[in-house]
């Protein structure tokens, strides 16, 4: 008799755990040799006054290469590997729905900056996500930009990034 976890399981499709850590491995091989390359273009060696400035990137990056090694050899070589999927479509669209977002919203950031920025993803979010009336939305958007601008602008004075078009300009902030 299977249970309902097993036969949700069993009908899953989509790419095993242990593909994706072998990738992710390969990724941190990759960066142990980007920082040995580095380190060694700065000089890894020991020089008359001690070590070069590469020295301890050097071996950080020996470290990462040797992790990675490590990892991607259990993960294609090992006795146990893990079959289990590792995100099925679902998860994946609901992954998807928080990163695009977000991703769109860094972007923006250099263009509108911080506050009209933030302003718009939290009221988008809230609509979009969260199914919040479009009035409570854009007024806790309000807020909570408006909340951050007098904490850091005025009280803490320090000014957080307006962005190239710099659309709070007449503020005189």
């Amino acid at each position: 008799m299977e249970t309902d976890q097993q036969a949700e399981a069993v009908h899953r499709t989509g790419v095993p755990t242990y593909i994706v850590e072998s990738v992710v491995a390969l990724l941190v091989v990759l960066l142990g040799v980007v920082v040995i390359t580095g380190s060694w273009k700065l000089g890894s060696g020991w020089t008359s006054d001690g070590p070069g400035a590469g020295y301890f990137p050097f071996y950080i990056g020996v470290i990462l290469c040797l992790a990675g090694i490590g990892i991607l050899v259990q993960g294609l070589l090992g006795k146990s590997k893990n079959h289990e999927i590792f995100v099925d479509s679902v998860q994946l669209r609901r992954v998807l729905s928080m990163l695009l977002p977000a991703l769109v919203y860094v972007l923006a950031v250099q263009f509108i900056g911080l506050y009209v920025g933030s302003a718009l993803y939290i009221a988008l979010f809230m609509i979009v996500l969260g199914k919040y009336s479009p009035l409570k939305s854009v007024l806790v958007a309000l807020g909570v930009v408006t909340l951050f601008f007098f904490m850091f602008e005025v009280w803490f004075k320090v000014p957080l990034f307006k962005g190239m078009l710099d659309p709070l300009r007449f503020l005189g902030y």
